[in-house]
């Protein structure tokens, strides 16, 4: 496992925070570093711009970029690097579903790849940057199958109780 961030996490604001400590939980349960920070795309592009450019001179190899409403910054980040960049769609004026469609919609040639709106997207999108990662990193595969075995545990016991529930064997 690997302090060193790989993943940067970007949001639009720190009301953002609730749905991309998400993320983080993913990264931290997979064991891969990451950096966090607040950056608008309309009111800092410097800043935000900036902090891509060190992120990427610091190890960062994948980001995830929230945002909500016009969803501009996962775009944005994807128009200053050519590494992979995941938007996870904050919900906002219509639920996210504005958010989502602005990030999915983005010009040929400049993709974002867009998760699930709220806190499953999130979660998905740690876990998406984990396997991008994974392709040049055995441990981290591993990690991850790991984490979908015990997946599927949890599934096998949750089973177990409804059906002991309703007085039903399996």
């Amino acid at each position: 496992m690997s302090d060193a961030p790989r993943v940067g996490i970007v949001m639009g604001s720190d009301s953002d925070l609730d749905v991309l400590q998400e993320t983080a939980r993913m990264l931290d349960a997979l064991g891969v570093g990451y950096e966090v920070t607040v950056a608008s795309a309309h009111r800092t592009p410097e800043r935000t711009r900036r902090w891509v450019h060190d992120v990427v001179a610091r190890g960062v190899r994948v980001f995830i970029a929230g945002a909500g409403g016009a969803a501009a910054l996962p775009g944005f980040i994807a128009s200053e690097t050519t590494l992979p960049v995941i938007g996870v769609p904050i919900p906002s004026v219509l639920d996210g579903l504005d958010s989502l469609l602005s990030m999915a919609q983005m010009p040929k040639g400049i993709p974002v790849a867009t998760v699930a709106i709220g806190k499953p997207g999130a979660a998905n999108a740690g876990i998406l940057a984990a396997q991008i990662l994974a392709v040049g990193d055995a441990a981290l595969a591993q990690r991850l199958v790991t984490h979908r075995a015990e997946m599927a545990r949890e599934v096998e016991v949750r089973a177990r109780k409804v059906q002991e529930a309703l007085g039903h064997g399996g």
